[in-house]
Formats: C-alpha cells, sequence, structure tokens
C-alpha cells in the first residue's frame, strides 16, 4: 500500500493477463515479425514483454553521471530503459524509465548481480536506494557486497514519463475541506472533488491512464532486468512493491533469483483495492492507540496525557480548534491528519510527532504550522507530492474494478468509522475518484506460484498499519515454499531496514546464500523509541 503522505486524497495493483502465458516461454519474433504490418498487429503482454526484453538487452544501459538536480552524488550512476507504453503494441509508443546503481562494494568474485529495489506507493521512487551504499548504513553493509543497488522510478513516476492530475501548487494548498463529514452537504462537495481529480487526471495524462497498471510496471521490472544483462532478477519490495513482486513472481516465475517482500499488501482479488483500504482503516487505529499509549507512558517527556483515553481528548481538542479556525490559517483537521498519520505509519516518527503535538499544547503552535502547512516555495517538492499521488490513484484505479454506487462507499465507510474514526474517512475521500474513473478497469493478477518460482522470503510486523499482517499470510500461502519472518509485538511499516539482528541477519543470509530456515520465524521487536 501507498506509504501515503495524504496531502490531499494508501495504497497497493492487478491486469486481465492469463499467469501462464509466462515472457520466459516466448521468443522475440523473427526479422520477418519486424513489417509495418507486424508492428501494428496485436501481440500478447507476454510476447511484448519478451520483445522489449529482447530489444533491451542488446541495447543495454549508458551509465552516466546522474544529473546534478537528481541528487545522487557519485559514484552513482543513471540511465535509462525504453519500455512499451502497451505491451500489446511493442512496436508502438516507446516511454523512458530512470533508472540508477551503484557497483557492488566486494570483489568481483564476490558480486552476484544487481538487487533492484521497489519502495512503494504506487508512486514512490526508488532512485535513492543506491545512496545506501553511499552513505554506508550498516544494515545492508554485507547485501551491498554482493549486490550492485539498482533503483529505478517506475512508469509514470518522477523522472519516468511522469503523470499529473491537477496542477502542483493547487493540489497542495490548505486548509482542505474536513475528511469527516457533519452533513450530506459535505459528503456532496467531496464527491465533486474526487469526480473532478479524475477527470483532471485524463485531461492531463490520459493515453498513460490505461497503461499504468501493476502488471505493466512487473514488465517494466523484466525489461530493465534484461537491460542490465541479468538473467534473473534479484529484487526487495516494500509496501507497494510486495505486490509489484507478487504480481512479477507469477508472471515471470522462472526469471526470480532471490526476492524478498517487506510489509505485505494482501494480494488477494477481492482484496484489491477497495477492500484492502478498508482494512488499512481498522489497522490504523489500532496503530494509532499504540502510540497514544506509548505517548501516555511517556508523559514525563510530553505532558499530553498519562493515558490513553487523555491523549485522545488532547487530539480531540486539537482537531476541534483546527476545524473551527484553521491553526496558522492553514492547518485543519485535514492537514492534522497528514501529519499525524505519520506515527501509526512508523515508529522513527513517534518521538518527531509527539514533540510537536506537546509544543503545541504548551501553547507553541509555530511548531505545528512549520511541521503539517505546505510549503508553496518548495516547488519540485509540490510537483513530488502531486505526481506521487497521480500514480498511486492511477494504478490503483486501473488494476481492479472499483464500486461504482456511492451508496456502497457511504455504508461501508459509515459503519466502519464508528469504532475507526482516525483514518477512514480520509481514505475513503483520497479513493473514491476510482468511482468515477474515466478509463477500463482491470481484473487483477490470481497471485500464485507457477513452476520455477524459487523461494521468497516475506518479511511482516504484527501490528503494521498500512498493509495488515494478514496480508503476509495470503502472500506465504500462495507462494509455495516461502518463509515467513513475523515481528512480534511491532508495527513499524517497512521492517527491513531496522536494526533488529533476528530479522538482519535472516535477509542477509537469504540474499548472500539463499539459505532460509527450515520453518517460519518469529522474532522480538524492535527497540522502542525513546523521547
Amino acid at each position: 500500500m501507498r506509504v501515503k503522505k495524504r496531502t490531499a486524497a494508501i495504497g497497493s495493483a492487478g491486469t486481465l493477463i492469463a499467469a501462464t502465458l509466462l515472457a520466459g516461454a516466448v521468443t522475440a519474433p523473427t526479422a520477418s515479425a519486424n513489417t509495418d504490418s507486424g508492428r501494428h498487429r496485436g501481440y500478447s503482454e507476454a510476447q511484448g514483454t519478451a520483445i522489449a526484453a529482447a530489444r533491451a538487452a542488446k541495447a543495454g544501459i549508458d551509465w552516466q553521471d546522474c544529473p546534478a538536480e537528481w541528487g545522487l552524488e557519485k559514484p552513482i550512476q543513471c540511465g535509462w530503459v525504453t519500455v512499451p507504453l502497451d505491451y500489446t503494441k511493442p512496436y508502438g509508443k516507446q516511454i523512458k524509465l530512470a533508472v540508477d546503481h551503484i557497483g557492488n562494494t566486494g570483489t568481483p568474485e564476490e558480486r552476484q548481480g544487481a538487487l533492484l529495489y521497489n519502495p512503494g506507493g504506487p508512486g514512490g521512487s526508488g532512485l535513492r536506494f543506491p545512496r545506501r551504499v553511499v552513505t554506508k548504513s550498516p544494515v545492508w553493509a554485507k547485501a551491498a557486497k554482493a549486490y550492485d543497488f539498482v533503483g529505478f522510478d517506475p512508469r509514470g513516476v518522477g523522472k519516468s514519463t511522469p503523470i499529473s492530475c491537477v496542477d502542483p501548487q493547487e493540489f497542495v494548498k490548505a486548509p482542505k475541506l474536513d475528511p469527516v463529514p457533519d452533513t450530506e452537504a459535505d459528503k456532496l462537495a467531496q464527491r465533486k472533488l474526487a469526480r473532478e481529480y479524475a477527470e483532471g487526471c485524463y485531461e492531463r495524462s490520459g493515453e498513460m491512464l490505461p497503461h499504468m497498471t501493476t502488471p505493466n510496471t512487473a514488465r517494466d521490472l523484466d525489461v530493465i532486468r534484461a537491460a542490465l544483462g541479468e538473467k534473473k532478477l534479484n529484487f526487495l519490495g516494500v509496501s507497494y512493491g510486495t505486490y509489484l513482486g507478487a504480481v512479477y513472481g507469477t508472471l515471470f516465475p522462472t526469471h526470480v533469483r532471490r526476492m524478498v517482500v517487506d510489509s505485505v499488501v494482501n494480494p488477494s482479488r477481492e482484496k484489491i483495492w477497495y477492500q484492502a483500504n478498508l482494512d488499512q482503516d481498522v489497522a490504523f487505529e489500532g496503530r494509532w492507540k499504540d502510540w497514544q499509549d506509548w505517548v501516555a507512558a511517556n508523559d514525563a517527556a510530553f505532558h499530553l496525557g498519562t493515558t490513553r483515553d487523555a491523549v485522545q481528548a488532547k487530539w480531540l481538542e486539537l482537531r476541534a480548534t483546527a476545524k473551527k479556525s484553521p491553526i496558522g490559517g492553514v492547518v485543519g483537521p485535514a492537514e492534522l491528519i497528514s501529519f499525524f498519520q505519520s506515527a501509526p505509519y512508523y515508529d522513527s516518527s513517534w518521538v518527531p510527532v509527539a514533540t510537536v503535538f506537546s509544543k503545541y499544547v504548551a501553547g507553541d503552535t509555530q511548531a505545528l504550522v512549520d511541521a503539517a502547512a505546505p510549503d508553496l516555495s518548495d516547488t519540485a517538492g509540490n510537483a513530488a507530492s502531486e505526481n506521487g499521488n497521480a500514480v498511486y490513484t492511477a494504478v490503483e484505479c486501473a488494476d481492479a474494478k472499483w464500486p461504482t454506487s456511492w451508496k456502497r462507499w457511504n455504508r461501508d465507510n459509515t459503519l466502519l468509522h464508528r469504532d475507526h474514526p482516525f483514518m477512514t474517512w480520509a481514505n475513503a475521500w483520497m479513493n473514491l475518484p476510482c468511482a468515477t474513473w474515466p478509463v477500463k478497469q482491470q481484473t487483477p493478477v490470481e497471485v500464485r506460484s507457477h513452476k520455477g518460482l524459487p523461494p521468497v522470503l516475506i518479511v511482516q510486523s504484527e501490528r503494521d498499519a498500512a498493509t495488515p499482517y494478514e496480508g503476509a499470510v495470503s502472500l506465504h500461502a500462495r507462494f509455495k515454499g516461502s518463509r515467513l519472518i513475523t515481528e512480534k509485538n511491532a508495527g513499524s511499516h517497512g521492517v527491513t531496514s531496522l536494526v533488529n539482528p533476528c530479522i538482519n541477519e535472516r535477509v542477509d543470509a537469504y540474499l548472500l546464500n539463499g539459505s532460509l530456515d527450515s520453518a517460519d520465524v518469529t522474532c522480538e521487536p524492535h527497540a522502542v523509541p525513546k523521547p
């Protein structure tokens, strides 16, 4: 699911394709197919992927120093991989994907190939992944000896033919409407905004929208693999990246060498994506309470109350104040949720969010404005936020068929909000453009093992808000031979980059030696943040 900054409107994707039509089983056509008639006749997506991959393998990647404005220091290098917009038309319109890499830090003999990374979203950029080597991240030091670290911007994201749905400066403007509706008029206003957003996506990015699906991104991943000269893929996917990995593993089982999936989107066709987002609302409420318990236990530092109920009362008071009169003129309830939701997402946000909250209660409103209000002068950051939200929406809306009945949306979210008020309506409005999406919605891939898929390593915290634990259990059952590492009594989203030797050592062992435990493993939680 989206590691989502809810600037406006979290998440995860699939396409109608015969899962047995594997690109690995299809050879590129002979030269005789490259006639004008051949170029315009239809191919299956599997054939189209094989053609594009063969072309990319021949072309390779022209690595250069990265453009200065990309913020990727030497020795990271950048390049481009060309893929078809539509895999059924491999000789039709092409788009360029931005990729970057850094070589392995060990000897040539220690090198095991490239490790590709997707951080989630949909809409997240993976280009900063090689910086884990530059910054000497201790958790990844052993893997870096064996692997080139490769990042990429998926189609539509960042540098890779980016899509847009609305002017970025308009997108970040605040304050926005309170996500929690008081009246039917409030709901009508939100429905109008969602419909206009969907229309804006089509107006600004209509040519791309039908092709913004997880299966197409999985096909892109296979073309990148070929361009790198790799026979098989080594892949690390976090959050939505786990769904991308699950779809890749289903479509290209014989192309996988090693795969680690961390914080898992439930790949069930019944969950993608409408039900997955409802499940998320329940999990967020639980993790929000975990954070409040921690804040209460550290009342000596934050002075927000010694019980969960006391901290919740302070939150409701803050929310009511911002609703009546936005703080600093710009921070209303929507902006508060956008800022505070990072605490249920990541343990690393527990202290910063509690500190800002504490300062506000002590009379410092500026700290909250600085943290939660948009910065209209940050045009590059605002463009990235708008693009990320556009891709999130485009992929989730195109991946699966969404309910079109407002009665169903209204019923489901009204019921859910009663016991899970923290995130429910904010999530509903963020996803509502999918109810009036202007291009065909697909049927998700049936994620499961096929012959040739090697064992996959699954890592999941027990109380993850963004990708509830059941998702890891579901993928584990679908991928035969997979192993599940559970971090118990923990809930941070994205586990593999946290310091927890029980997990870190097993990820290293798998990536370096292909070794897995003989049974699933439960690990104690990583250290709780300290004020």
